[in-house]
């Protein structure tokens, strides 16, 4: 009905399968020569060295994609929240491998990493049997003559499968970051923290290119014998003994024997080198401004923007992590209550947010006071069914 793939006729009828299945073939990585300035700014490159490769990024997104997943949700319809209903089953195991905290973590760390998430429904028509989330950066979106999506084509390998919208359903779920300048993709704060994310991994590497020379600032040795200058065969020996001899962690310490004429002059560190962590934790704090995560919950020195760490992680939920998960929520709502052809509204569930906790507690106790309420308003206001 809703062109849907299937498993093979030869497997079993009421297994289910992602129609990416078939596509995937292992890996190849590809390597480049040069050295270049800057990062580029595709997904593959951004997730390579903003998450892959650096701690702040990796550690941002981990922690925004967690806790967004492990936010409890409920299901509403139109004559109020459901304990039981398929769409509830469907959430709590939407495949065989993967729990409703795995996909939806998959799902959030998409949309950091990509702006761009996808979800694919399996199934034969009604609400899908599995949910699955797709790779954004092996996913292009086919435009029609109105501009809207008629079509997701899946790319892996140099081989594609095509999800066709039929009759204005989509097997593909596509949840996207605001972008001013896309019409069809979203902008990551990946990319927004492109820039820090390239300081930051410069400085680690000038850090540990620091400890392989001993952890200690460069010098010179100085040929004070004859005209100052030495002898090709004397001047290769020497180099090929500081390399063998004197450089790297395991080296430290190791007393240089200089013969006749030589003399070592040590060179201290420059303004600039002392400056090199501070860079490197102002480029941390920009990584986490530009994720929403409050510095103070990554151990980032620095401001203290907030009173103390509980306010801290009230503010990480409230700004950060609640804003992404009703977004997300919302969409997946609407797409699944097509197939259902039922309105059905799935919520997360503030009363089982201990981050939120003492705001909850602030409200129940005020609109409790207040004494010109019904005990039906009060009820209403709190989110609880009527008696």
């Amino acid at each position: 009905m809703f062109g849907f793939t299937k498993r093979a006729k030869d497997g079993p009828n009421e297994a289910k399968a992602s129609a990416t299945s078939a596509l995937h073939v292992p890996a190849i990585a590809y390597g480049a020569s040069g050295r270049v300035a800057w990062t580029p700014r595709d997904t593959a490159s951004l997730t390579r060295n903003g998450f892959q490769g650096n701690p702040v990024g990796f550690r941002c997104v981990k922690m925004i994609a967690e806790a967004a997943a492990a936010l409890p949700l409920v299901l509403y319809g139109e004559e109020g929240r459901f304990e039981t209903h398929p769409m509830l089953t469907l959430v709590r195991r939407p495949n065989n491998a993967q729990g409703r905290a795995e996909l939806l973590e998959a799902l959030f760390g998409q949309i950091l990493l990509s702006g761009n998430g996808f979800v694919e429904a399996v199934g034969d028509g009604g609400l899908p049997v599995e949910l699955h989330v797709l790779r954004s950066d092996r996913i292009s979106i086919v435009p029609g003559a109105d501009g809207w999506p008629v079509a997701y084509d899946y790319s892996v390998g140099g081989r594609k499968h095509r999800f066709d919208v039929v009759n204005g359903v989509s097997p593909i779920c596509h949840v996207k970051s605001f972008h001013p300048q896309d019409d069809h993709y979203g902008l990551s704060p990946m990319q927004a923290a492109a820039t820090a994310l390239d300081v930051h991994n410069s400085a680690s590497r000038w850090s540990k290119a620091l400890l392989d020379n001993a952890a200690r600032p460069s010098g010179a040795i100085v040929y004070q014998g004859g005209d100052g200058l030495l002898a090709p065969e004397q001047y290769d020996r020497l180099v090929s003994e500081m390399e063998a001899h004197h450089q790297g962690a395991r080296n430290a310490g190791r007393p240089m024997l200089l013969e006749g004429g030589l003399d070592w002059k040590p060179m201290g560190f420059s303004p600039s080198d002392m400056e090199f962590q501070q860079t490197k934790e102002a480029a941390a704090r920009e990584i986490a401004l530009a994720f929403g995560v409050p510095p103070m919950l990554m151990g980032i020195p620095g401001d203290a923007t907030y009173a103390n760490y509980a306010e801290a992680n009230r503010a990480f939920y409230r700004l950060t992590v609640l804003p992404l998960a009703n977004r997300v929520v919302a969409a997946m709502s609407h797409w699944l209550s097509i197939f259902a052809n039922e309105e059905t509204e799935l919520r997360v569930d503030l009363d089982q947010i201990p981050a939120l906790a003492l705001e909850r507690d602030a409200q129940w106790r005020r609109i409790a006071e207040a004494e010109f309420l019904t005990d039906a308003e009060k009820r209403a206001m709190l989110g609880l069914a009527s008696e």
